[in-house]
């Protein structure tokens, strides 16, 4: 059977670095999605969530990405582009998502296929919500989440 994880990543309390963890709570919100995808709010995770990445044929990363693009800017990393992710410092939770998908690695149990959204914060100030230009693109965030599960043969039915 299928699996693939939707990941969310960042930490609530510093405005913009929190989109990767909103942006999963507003796909969960508006959509049902089938058992074989799994929701989890990594927070600022570490090497605990090793067993729950392990042997995945998906996992999709949403986080906040520096990557020099204008604030607010989505980014969608694939491919020959996920290691470029990991070797420059584009997320305060990279490392720890890079040592346990290095982990993945080396036991052979790394998911098949990644796909890295991001958005460029506007601002990483001490804050519990979202900057306005943000916020208002998390929907652009979900759009790109769930292209990426389409391209994995998956589909969400819109909660009405």
């Amino acid at each position: 059977m299928t699996k693939i994880v939707v990941l969310g990543i960042g930490n609530i309390l510093l405005t913009d670095e929190g989109v990767g963890v909103r942006t999963i709570e507003a796909l969960e919100r508006d959509y049902v999605l089938p058992p074989e995808v799994e929701v989890i709010d990594g927070g600022t995770c570490g090497m605990e969530m090793l067993e729950q990445l392990e042997n995945l044929d998906g996992l999709i990363v949403v986080d906040c990405v520096r990557c020099n693009q204008p604030p607010a800017t989505p980014v969608l990393l694939k491919g020959d582009d996920v290691p470029v992710f990991f070797k420059t410092k584009l997320s305060p939770h990279q490392v720890s998502l890079s040592d346990v998908l290095a982990s993945l690695e080396f036991t052979d149990r790394a998911p098949k296929s990644i796909a890295i959204i991001g958005m460029q914060p506007v601002s990483m100030a001490l804050g519990m919500e979202l900057t306005p230009d943000v916020a208002a693109r998390v929907p652009e965030l979900v759009a790109m989440t769930l292209a990426e599960l389409a391209n994995l043969g998956i589909n969400a039915e819109a909660r009405g």
